[in-house]
C-alpha cells in the first residue's frame, strides 16, 4: 500500500522509515530559513529535527521561498504538511529513510512578502539562516565587494517595504524590529562561500547603507553574522527517487531529498539572541571557522570544479563515473597535492591529504548518483570563489597552476557546448551569452580571461595566461582524456 506523505499518514508508514517522535503542533518557530533547497533539507533541517526530538521545541523552522520557481515547493509543502523524506546512502550501499519534521511552516515570498516580514519581525524569531547559493550575496566576484549595481539591489531599493531578495527582507525586517524595540536576530549563512557570515554582513550593511547611512551603521554594530562551514553531498532529486520511495517503502512524497551519509557543520559560536544546543546534534562550535572553511572550499569545492567541466567533456554525466576514472583520479590528486593544499595554512590535527582521499571516496560513491551538471551550474560565480584564489596563490608563490589553468581551459571548452563524443552540453549560467561570445572571439582563448568581472587581475598575469594558453591548446588539439594525461605528466614531472 502507498501512503501520501502528510501528518495523518506518519503512523502508517513502513517501520523501516524513521518518523518524528515529537508533537509538531507544539513546536514554535525560532529559525526562519531563506532559500529552502535540497541542501538545507539534508543538512541544517536534519540537525534541527534532532534537537526538536530532544525536546528543544522553540527552534522550529519557517522556510521561505524567494524565487518564482519556489511555487512548486509551496504547493508540495502545503499538501505534505511541510514533511519530506530524507534518503541517505553510504558507499557500501546501505540506505536509510527518515521523515523530517523540523520545517513547521513554509511561506512563498512572491505571494505575500508581508507575511514573510511578519515572521521575520516576530520576537520569537532568533535566527535567520540562508542557503541562497553563491550568486545571491550581491557581490562583485572579481573584487569580492558589495555590488551596489546588482539588479537585486536596485529592485529592493525601489520597493524596500516589499522586498524580493534575501537581503532586502533582512534589512527591512531589522529596520522594523529596531523601530518596534525588538532586538535583531542573528543572520546565519550556510552557503559555500569563504567567510560566509562576513559576506552576508557586507551585503546587509551595504544594502542598508544605501537606504540610510545611520541604519547601515546600526546594523554593523548590533547584528551578528557567524561564519560557518557546511558539507554534505546532496544531488538534485531525480524522478527515480520518488519512484523508489513508492516502490520500496510505500511513500508518495513529491519532494524527497537524497544525500550521502557523511555530514559536517562547523559553526562560529556567535549568536545575539541565543541558539539551540547545536553541538548536541553533531555541529562543531568553534571560535574561528576560517581554517575549516578554506579546507572545504579549496579541497572539496575546488575539486568539484576540476571534475565538472573536464568530466562532462570526456562524456561522463555522473560524478562517481568520472571520479572512478584513473586519469581523473590522477588529476584530482595532483590538483590537491601541487596546488590546493600548498595554498592552505598548516594546522595542527588537520590532515589535508587524508581529507582529500576521503573526498575521492565520497565522489566515487555510486549510490548517490550526483550529476556533473549540478557541479557545473553557475560557473562564472563558482570558479572565482573556488579555483582562482588557488591559482593566484600559486602565481604569487612562483609555482605553476596547471591544474587550475586546465580547469579554466576545460570550462572555456565546455562553454562551446559539445563534448568529445559530439553530444550537447547544457549551459546553466546567468552569463552564458557573454561567455559564449568570448570563446568565439577572434583573439582566441585570451579573450576568455579578459573578462575582469570573473578573473580580476589574474586574467592579465603573464604566468597564468601562458599556462592557460598551454592547457587550452591541449584540450582543443587532443581528446580531453589525453589532454589530462599530458597535463598530469607536466605536473608530476
Amino acid at each position: 500500500m502507498v501512503f501520501a506523505l502528510n501528518s495523518d499518514s506518519l503512523t502508517s508508514l513502513d517501520p523501516r522509515v524513521s518518523v518524528p517522535q515529537y508533537d509538531r503542533a507544539n513546536v514554535s518557530v525560532g529559525i526562519v530559513h531563506l532559500g529552502v533547497g535540497g541542501f538545507h533539507r539534508a543538512h541544517q533541517a536534519v540537525v534541527v529535527d534532532d534537537l526538536l526530538a530532544a525536546g528543544h521545541r522553540n527552534w522550529g523552522i519557517c522556510g521561505v521561498g524567494l524565487m518564482p520557481n519556489d511555487a512548486v515547493m509551496r504547493d508540495v509543502m502545503q499538501a505534505q504538511d511541510s514533511l519530506y523524506s530524507l534518503v541517505t546512502r553510504a558507499a557500501s550501499g546501505e540506505e536509510s529513510v527518515r521523515v523530517i519534521g523540523s520545517i513547521v511552516e513554509y511561506i512563498f515570498g512572491p505571494d505575500d512578502p508581508d507575511q514573510v516580514l511578519r515572521r521575520l519581525t516576530d520576537p520569537e524569531t532568533k535566527i535567520v539562516s540562508l542557503t541562497i547559493t553563491e550568486g545571491g550575496y550581491l557581490q562583485n566576484h572579481a573584487s569580492g565587494d558589495f555590488d551596489p549595481d546588482s539588479p537585486m539591489v536596485i529592485s529592493d531599493l525601489s520597493t524596500p517595504s516589499r522586498p524580493t531578495g534575501a537581503f532586502g527582507y533582512i534589512v527591512e525586517a531589522v529596520r522594523l524590529r529596531r523601530e518596534r524595540g525588538i532586538a535583531p536576530f542573528t543572520v546565519m549563512s550556510c552557503d559555500n562561500i569563504r567567510s560566509n557570515g562576513d559576506v552576508a554582513r557586507a551585503a546587509t550593511v551595504g544594502l542598508a547603507t544605501l537606504r540610510s547611512t545611520e541604519l547601515g551603521d546600526w546594523i554593523e554594530k548590533n547584528v551578528v553574522f557567524p561564519n560557518s562551514m557546511v558539507d554534505r553531498i546532496t544531488p538534485v532529486t531525480a524522478a527515480s527517487e520518488l519512484q523508489h520511495l513508492r516502490d520500496e517503502y510505500g511513500i508518495d512524497d513529491s519532494w524527497p531529498v537524497a544525500s550521502e551519509n557523511f555530514f559536517q557543520w562547523v559553526l562560529e559560536d556567535n549568536f545575539g539572541l541565543g541558539r539551540p544546543p547545536f553541538a548536541d546534534a553533531g555541529v562543531e562550535l568553534v571560535d574561528d571557522v576560517l581554517p575549516f572553511e578554506l579546507m572545504k572550499l579549496r579541497l572539496l569545492n575546488g575539486s568539484h570544479q576540476v571534475i565538472a567541466y573536464l568530466g562532462l567533456l570526456m562524456g561522463y554525466r555522473l560524478v562517481h563515473d568520472a571520479a572512478q576514472d584513473p586519469v581523473m583520479r590522477e588529476l584530482l590528486r595532483a590538483f590537491w597535492a601541487k596546488e590546493a593544499i600548498p595554498s592552505l595554512q598548516k594546522l595542527q590535527n588537520i590532515d589535508y591529504s587524508g581529507y582529500s582521499e576521503t573526498l575521492l571516496e565520497r565522489y566515487s560513491n555510486p549510490h548517490i548518483r550526483d550529476t556533473l551538471e549540478r557541479l557545473a551550474t553557475d560557473a562564472s560565480n563558482r570558479i572565482p570563489i573556488f579555483v582562482l584564489p588557488i591559482a593566484q596563490h600559486c602565481v604569487e608563490g612562483g609555482r605553476a597552476a596547471l591544474a587550475c589553468a586546465l580547469t579554466v581551459a576545460g570550462w572555456a571548452k565546455f562553454v562551446e557546448g559539445v563534448d568529445d563524443n559530439g553530444d550537447p552540453l547544457t549551459q546553466n549560467d546567468a552569463h552564458s551569452a557573454e561567455l559564449s561570445r568570448r570563446v568565439q572571439h577572434p583573439s582566441g582563448p585570451d579573450s576568455f580571461l579578459a573578462d575582469s568581472s570573473v578573473f580580476g587581475a589574474l586574467g592579465s598575469q603573464a604566468d597564468f595566461v601562458a599556462q592557460f594558453e598551454e592547457m587550452s591548446k591541449l584540450v582543443h588539439s587532443l581528446p580531453v582524456r589525453d589532454a589530462i594525461k599530458h597535463a598530469c605528466a607536466s605536473m608530476n614531472g
